[in-house]
């Protein structure tokens, strides 16, 4: 906006120098003539003309007009007149012969009336050419980078970081201009990484408080059986001909103790469903960090919960090192366990097997240890099965169910993060495939 403003005063100022020239040139006043000069002029033109030179060359020596005419009204003389010409009387040998004329003021407007009105003009297209061209340069060197500056600064308040700030040559801010651009970069790279953390906090409290639904779920199952036990025990002793009072009171007061365990567990369950839905946008970010591991840990796992879900161990695992990461690997077989509790309620049967030279990414072979468990509920419709393990994705036999579909999607994570995969199929139930790779 400034050059704009310099640029106007200057124009300006070009049209009131423009006003002086012309005002100077309408001004000017033509200088006196000097009558002695051309009265020596006179005299020694007509003894020219008494000795009888030629009139061409008398004309040319002294730059003036003879008109041998005594009318008054002589086109020529008049035309002399109208240019002020300086005009004498001719008189030879005492005889008046006609008029002598100098155009001497001709020259002068000559150059008024031209010369000096097209060198001003000149004069001034150049000065004003300078003028724009100095203004260029400055707008060049000064002001185009402080309005990339002020324009960048813009676009950092605004959140773009994207922003790119023009690198100039010849530009006097030319470091200034590389510091901000580099703090643009460093104020993305930290944006970034911020949000990378953030995003894998997410991740992080939203997959935990999805597995720790299973264990907690364990516990009130298991608060549950131990309520049955425990309740069938009290009747019998109460029932009994010579109750003891003592143990009695002791097996309610276990009881007590089950229902209070039983009810902090709803309340874990209430809190983490909370935090699961507080923490619904996550990504990718959760560590997995595989390593090498016995493959027994797995079945002593399975073996661990098999109360939970009524699991059966087919046969037994090989007897090998696999790669996995033992605290996923627990979250693995929780989530697809408490799937099969929830959704089809029936006993589970598990196996496992070997497979060998299966085509790995890269498109190396690979020998893998697979965990088969299936349930015989229902399975999942065939519409619902290419999208099963999709992030949120839920099935539509979930009916009243609670959930948010990230059970599968993290199972699935989970295995190829370790080096795995997973598989999934209808087979008079729901079948997971669990593929773990062999050291």
């Amino acid at each position: 906006m400034r050059i704009r403003k310099l640029a106007v005063v200057f124009t300006l100022l070009m049209f009131a120098f423009l006003y002086s020239l012309v005002h100077l040139y309408k001004q000017t006043s033509v200088q006196k003539r000097d009558i002695i000069y051309y009265n020596d002029l006179l005299y020694k033109i007509e003894a020219d003309l008494s000795s009888g030179r030629d009139v061409d060359l008398i004309e040319n020596e002294y730059g003036c007009k003879i008109i041998f005419s005594k009318e008054i009204n002589d086109p020529e003389l008049v035309e002399m007149y109208a240019n002020e010409a300086f005009v004498l009387d001719l008189v030879v040998d005492g005889e008046y012969i006609g008029k002598v004329a100098w155009l001497d003021k001709l020259e002068e407007f000559n150059f008024y009336g031209g010369e000096f009105l097209s060198t001003s003009l000149i004069i001034w297209f150049v000065l004003l050419l300078i003028g724009y061209a100095l203004f260029y340069v400055i707008y060049l060197v000064y002001v185009r980078p402080v309005d990339d500056l002020k324009n960048f600064s813009k676009e950092l308040a605004k959140g773009n970081l994207d922003a790119k700030l023009p690198i100039r040559r010849n530009n006097m801010f030319g470091g200034f201009t590389e510091a901000f651009d580099i703090m643009r970069e460093e104020l993305k790279a930290s944006q970034t990484r911020q949000m990378e953390a953030e995003i894998a906090r997410k991740e992080l409290v939203a997959s935990l408080s999805h597995d720790v639904k299973t264990p907690v779920a364990v516990i009130d199952a298991t608060c549950e059986v131990l309520g049955v036990k425990l309740n069938r025990k009290l009747k019998n002793l109460t029932e009994s001909d010579e109750p003891d009072s003592s143990e009695i009171d002791e097996v309610k007061d276990s009881l007590d103790k089950v229902e209070i365990i039983s009810a902090k567990a709803a309340t874990i369950q209430t809190l983490m469903t909370d935090l699961m839905h507080s923490n619904m946008e996550n990504s990718e970010k959760v560590d997995v960090n595989p390593m090498e591991d016995f493959a027994s840990h797995i079945e002593d796992y399975l073996s661990s919960i098999s109360g939970y879900g009524q699991i059966t161990l087919k046969n037994h695992i090989s007897n090998c090192l696999i790669y996995m990461d033992r605290k996923r690997m627990e979250q693995v077989l929780d989530n697809i366990i408490g799937n099969s509790v929830k959704y089809a309620g029936t006993p589970i049967s598990v196996s496992f097997d070997e497979i060998n030279d299966m085509m790995m990414a890269g498109g190396r072979k690979g020998s893998f240890i697979r965990i088969r468990i299936k349930d015989s509920g229902p399975g999942v419709s065939e519409e619902d099965l290419p999208l099963i393990a999709q992030k949120y994705y839920r099935g539509t036999n979930t009916g009243s169910q609670p959930g948010y579909g990230m059970g599968l999607y993290l199972v699935k994570l989970y295995m190829q993060k370790q080096g795995g995969d997973m598989e999934y199929f209808n087979d008079n139930g729901f079948v997971v495939g669990l593929m773990l790779r062999k050291v």
